[in-house]
């Protein structure tokens, strides 16, 4: 089983603080893909802010199919959502 170093909450600093820090404010934690991601800030950060433009914000699909939507794709890449 492949295994993936992650930087602990109490550990962040700089942007990675930053990122988790919105994580738990959002929803009351940081999430394992979040912390999977957590050796390039930057990265994860430009991938939050993406994820967050998609789904979080107004667009052609209302909040219910965009959640919808997410959990159908997970479902079909047997991922857990």
């Amino acid at each position: 089983m492949a295994y993936i170093v992650q930087v602990p909450e109490e550990e962040a600093e700089g942007v990675l603080r930053g990122v988790y820090g919105a994580a738990r404010a959002r929803a009351g934690g940081v999430a394992h893909i979040i912390r999977v991601m957590s050796q390039e800030p930057e990265a994860l950060e430009g991938s939050m802010a993406f994820y967050m433009k998609l789904m979080k914000s107004s667009n052609g699909l209302s909040a219910a199919r965009r959640e919808l939507l997410a959990a159908v794709v997970s479902n079909i890449n047997d991922c857990y959502y």
